[in-house]
């Protein structure tokens, strides 16, 4: 029952910030939370008032996604979910989409006898680029595109040409920063084996 209910949160997850839900977005949070991602790292709040700001202005980024597995220990889980992140924009005056592949990676806790994220870390795997317009010619920069880690290059790309500060070094499909986060995961866990408190940031 505990997975099915942390599932049930990663799956609302999406639906709600796709749909610009924000009020019921906000209750999956722990109070503690944290997100992580390429264009932006911060508490949940200022995280939900930045993706508001750029729902408002037309900016969407969705996501789609696969199977949940979570790993409980008392009080606290590790959730591991498939999913991809598509965004639109405009790249050197072509309309593009991209569409990146890979996992939410979700440390929860419980709080108020209900299953919250405390800390989302997605792990970029792979991604790719394409016109919307079929017949369009797009040419990229090779030097600015290999700037980025392989598994969000294309994502990375687009965010810096529509005005985001990209963040390097974000976990991909197997790096050493993959490895920290997994050994993250393990102490998290640990931890709440060990009788430690179920709030507050991933140790």
């Amino acid at each position: 029952m505990d997975e099915q209910r942390i599932a049930a949160v990663v799956q609302r997850w999406a639906l709600y910030r796709d749909a610009g839900d924000w009020t019921r977005f906000a209750g999956l949070w722990h109070p503690d939370g944290w997100m992580s991602a390429t264009w932006f790292q911060g508490p949940y709040q200022e995280f939900i008032r930045a993706s508001r700001k750029a729902f408002a202005d037309g900016v969407r980024i969705l996501h789609f996604l696969g199977g949940t597995a979570a790993d409980v220990a008392g009080d606290r889980a590790v959730a591991q979910t498939k999913m991809t992140i598509t965004q639109r924009g405009t790249v050197h005056d072509v309309e593009v989409d991209v569409v990146c592949t890979g996992r939410f990676y979700d440390f929860f806790a419980r709080h108020e006898g209900e299953w919250r994220i405390v800390h989302r870390q997605p792990i970029y795997e792979t991604d790719r680029m394409n016109p919307v317009d079929p017949a369009a010619v797009l040419s990229l920069d090779p030097g600015r595109l290999q700037r980025f880690p392989v598994g969000y290059r294309h994502l990375a790309y687009l965010q810096e040409a529509v005005g985001h500060q990209v963040r390097l070094g974000l976990p991909g499909l197997a790096d050493e920063a993959t490895t920290r986060l997994y050994r993250e995961g393990e102490a998290w866990l640990l931890h709440a084996e060990q009788g430690g408190a179920a709030g507050g940031q991933h140790d």
